[in-house]
């Protein structure tokens, strides 16, 4: 069952900001954190994780916090997405994920 009422997806962006402040040198972990928490706002204002369920939304997430901080975020979230569709047995619906990672894309502007 979709579970639309979850909330912008804070913490984990927050988690992935605070990693990515640590791992380059002179990273602003408070810049990074205002960038994430910003891109989690969006994604919930946008509706892209609207749809899927608690374990495939955790699944995009996840994805999305490795993508976005890629030399190349967007073409890193599009290759994720079509690589969904594949033989990935662990999605409930790979289509919507793949869906949403699409949606995410374009609300976030990559």
């Amino acid at each position: 069952m979709p579970d639309s009422s979850a909330g912008p997806p804070l913490e984990e962006f927050l988690t992935a900001a605070d990693a990515v402040a640590r791992a380059r040198p002179g990273g602003d972990p408070e810049s990074a954190r205002e960038v994430f928490r910003e891109a989690a706002t969006l994604l919930d204002d946008g509706l892209a994780l609207d749809g899927l369920d608690a374990h495939d939304r955790r699944a995009v997430v996840a994805g999305l916090c490795a993508d976005l901080v890629t030399a190349d975020p967007g073409a890193a979230i599009r290759a994720r997405s079509r690589a969904t569709t594949g033989d990935r047995c662990d999605l409930h619906d790979p289509e919507a994920v793949s869906a949403a990672y699409v949606l995410a894309a374009q609300v976030l502007q990559l």
